[in-house]
């Protein structure tokens, strides 16, 4: 007899450590500063760079761990084909969006639960551009979606560079940059 139950026990167990994971992000980018109106302004503007330090940090974490977890065998990888035409169009939408309301869909959570009444709105954008997009999707996956597809790409198969190598040269790329950022403070 089969046991039905492990599936659904791995779903429940996933859907626990997203939220845990989503509770724990979420304080981390607000105790970062990043839900706050004036930090994002400021990082729009040139003037502060809160928001550029922790991304860099956060894809400085995420790559190491990543790739330590996907070279033992612990975690696969599903790469997504590089698309160009989504992949500027949505870059434009969600830039404007971002330089519009200076909020991005995660910052917006984050001020939304510090009690920003303007995120409220920008809540509401959001949505609707969801349920948009959701209503469109078929035009999209027949039209925008097949422009300029080139497959799944990855860095190391760009640059001709093992994993092995890549990865520890973009963190030293990267930690230069957030050095040189610290120091434009």
């Amino acid at each position: 007899m089969t046991d039905l139950t492990k599936p659904q026990d791995s779903k429940s167990s996933n859907l626990q450590f997203g939220l845990l994971f989503g509770i724990v992000f979420g304080f981390l980018l607000q105790k970062g500063g990043v839900g706050k109106f004036h930090v994002l302004i400021g990082q729009l503007l040139l003037e502060d760079w809160t928001v550029v330090k922790i991304m860099v940090s956060a894809v400085i974490v995420g790559m190491i761990g990543l790739y330590t977890l996907h070279s033992v065998g612990r975690v696969e990888l599903h790469i997504k084909a590089t698309k160009l035409g989504p992949n500027i169009i949505g870059g434009l939408l969600f830039g404007s969006g971002f330089a519009l309301a200076a909020y991005c869909p995660g910052t917006n959570i984050a001020a939304l639960g510090q009690g920003n009444w303007d995120a409220v709105v920008v809540a509401m954008g959001l949505i609707a551009g969801s349920y948009l997009f959701a209503e469109m999707s078929s035009v999209i996956g027949r039209t925008i979606d097949n422009w300029g597809d080139y497959g799944k790409l990855t860095l190391p198969e760009v640059t001709h560079l093992p994993a092995r190598y890549l990865v520890p040269l973009l963190v030293v790329i990267l930690t230069a940059l957030l050095w040189a950022v610290e120091k434009l403070n």
